[in-house]
């Protein structure tokens, strides 16, 4: 107890925050006006204000500037206001400082309601009214830029520094994966980092907008997260959220697939970790729900959920494909509840999902051109995976994704035998962002949204589109748009899984499955992460076109066919 403050020490409800924090310091000034000595006293400075003004860079007569911390951070800023100079007609000294955050440049250029720009889910823009020798703490919010602006005439500001305060859960990286194109090897890490920064006090969307959990969007990140990271506890919590939040018949997130993803994110949990103790915890909510989906199968199989019945954003006004993606969450929901009541013992309710499951697979639907409801057909196994590749998968190349869904379309490519195909697409498609100044992978994109736009990490230039501020759709529209979303991580998860080729055949991970598929790549290596310990596997194609496979299996953990 002597670790904890006197104060409340012996207070009962203390919950312990298990994220860390650290100070960076600002990389470069992107722009700024009546910034004097700003270049080289801004950008690598102590954490504490002090009496000397040794060195201080000067803001006055309403200049600016923009600073970029080189990467997206969650977090706070630290602003070290020395002395103010000047009249004020209130008679205190001192100073309205306008901050403005931003995961663009432009972002941090922008008005409130002005294409979409906003304060919703956290504080981005906002007036500190600061006085002399302080130290101002402003966020937290998901952010790479920050612009600072003097609103006051007549007045001079001494700032000795500006710190970037990064908030975050202080994990190990033990999955990786390393092969011969450092392209793929950067968008890894990238989805990487991207789950990351939302493995905040719960698993998040979003560290700007969508500071929230939302169950239907987590199961690409927690992919990820199980292949990077290992068990974390920010995924049960969130999952335990969502169901407390959600009693029965209510649906999580107020969605009708949002419940059906909490069941395939149980299974995936179980089958990583082992954890039978949780699982059972689960039974009585599972059994419940699995009852209640299936008064939701017409006569012929096909699906029937009620409102609110949503797929994916870009596929919300197209009828047919929804239903085509509803069909095969419900597909989803009655196999894997089959498996998750066996591991439990409930033999009768695992035998009426198997039931179901073949009921539902009598039901075919005609498949339209939306990719992603044609690729979870395909992991449904409800529709043919080469035929499904040959007429809509590789149809427009990287074109009509969805960062959240493209996972599920990669792995319906690497089904049908094209990861080379699967592999183009992470490199056009979540490559494309990075070529436009990204550090972290967005709440959507479209590659047709590049022509004639400026990258992020700049101020937009006369004559050219915003990339943040004139695209988006939806509920992200313009600068609503989240620059990190966990759910566009998905190429890390796929790497892992598909190119190493490591899945587990048991749960918590007493077997291992080792299906390498290189596609074009000549080798691959890398690490995946087990309660037993991490595998490491490596893969290197020989001149007659076989793949030699070299690998470490950590004590407890068995090779299987």
């Amino acid at each position: 107890m002597n670790n904890i403050p006197y104060g409340f020490r012996t207070r009962e409800d203390l919950k312990k925050d298990t994220r860390v924090r650290t100070f960076l310091d600002p990389v470069r000034i992107v722009a700024s006006e009546n910034l004097i000595y700003g270049e080289n006293l801004l950008l690598h400075r102590e954490e504490q204000i002090t009496l000397e003004n040794s060195n201080a860079a000067i803001l006055k007569d309403k200049g600016y500037f923009i600073l970029d911390f080189g990467c997206e951070i969650h977090g706070n800023i630290k602003i070290l206001l020395w002395y103010i100079q000047g009249t004020k007609t209130d008679g205190l000294k001192t100073a309205r400082l306008r901050i403005r955050f931003g995961e663009s440049v432009s972002e941090t250029c922008s008005e409130l309601g002005v294409k979409n720009s906003t304060n919703d889910h956290a504080n981005r823009d906002l007036i500190l009214v600061a006085g002399s020798l302080s130290g101002n703490e402003i966020g937290p919010t998901g952010f790479r830029f920050v612009r600072l602006d003097l609103l006051d005439e007549g007045v001079e500001l001494s700032l000795k520094a500006i710190k970037g305060i990064a908030v975050y859960r202080e994990i190990e990286y033990k999955g990786s994966f390393n092969c011969n194109d450092e392209r793929v090897n950067k968008i890894w890490n990238t989805g990487a980092y991207t789950a990351h920064l939302n493995m905040q006090e719960y698993l998040w969307d979003g560290i700007k907008r969508d500071r929230l959990v939302w169950i239907g969007d987590m199961h690409p990140e927690t992919s990820t997260i199980n292949a990077v990271f290992g068990y974390n506890q920010s995924v049960p919590e969130s999952m335990d959220l969502a169901r407390n939040s959600a009693p029965l018949p209510q649906w999580m997130n107020t969605i009708t697939t949002y419940s059906i993803w909490w069941i395939l994110l149980q299974y995936d949990f179980f089958m990583h970790n082992g954890d039978k103790e949780y699982l059972k915890q689960q039974k009585d909510y599972l059994l419940e729900l699995l009852t209640l989906l299936q008064k939701y199968i017409n006569e012929d199989g096909s699906e029937c959920l009620p409102e609110r019945r949503f797929f994916d954003w870009p596929s919300n006004e197209d009828i047919q494909a929804k239903h085509i993606g509803l069909q095969a969450m419900m597909l989803f929901a009655m196999k894997y509840g089959a498996s998750l009541c066996g591991f439990l013992g409930e033999k009768e309710a695992a035998e009426q999902c198997r039931q179901s499951y073949s009921k539902l697979q009598k039901y075919k639907p005609t498949l339209t051109e939306n990719k992603q409801a044609a690729a979870l057909m395909v992991l449904a196994e409800a529709a043919n995976a080469k035929e499904v590749n040959a007429n809509i998968l590789m149809k427009d190349g990287s074109r009509r994704l969805s960062t959240f869904l493209g996972y599920y379309v990669l792995q319906a490519m690497a089904k049908a035998g094209n990861m080379e195909g699967a592999l183009k697409t992470i490199k056009e498609y979540w490559g494309a962002m990075l070529d436009m100044g990204a550090t972290t992978f967005w709440e959507d994109f479209n590659l047709d949204w590049l022509e004639n736009a400026a990258p992020i990490d700049e101020m937009v230039p006369e004559g050219k589109k915003d990339l943040h501020g004139d695209c988006g759709a939806y509920c992200y529209e313009g600068f609503r748009h989240s620059l990190c979303h966990g759910w566009a991580s998905g190429p890390t998860a796929f790497l892992s899984q598909y190119v190493l080729g490591i899945s587990p055949a048991a749960p918590g991970f007493t077997e291992v499955k080792i299906c390498p598929q290189l596609g074009g790549l000549e080798w691959a290596e890398g690490t995946y992460p087990t309660p037993k310990g991490n595998i490491w596997v490596k893969h290197t194609r020989l001149k007659d076109g076989t793949i030699s496979t070299q690998y470490n299996l950590p004590e407890g953990v068995r090779l299987v066919k």
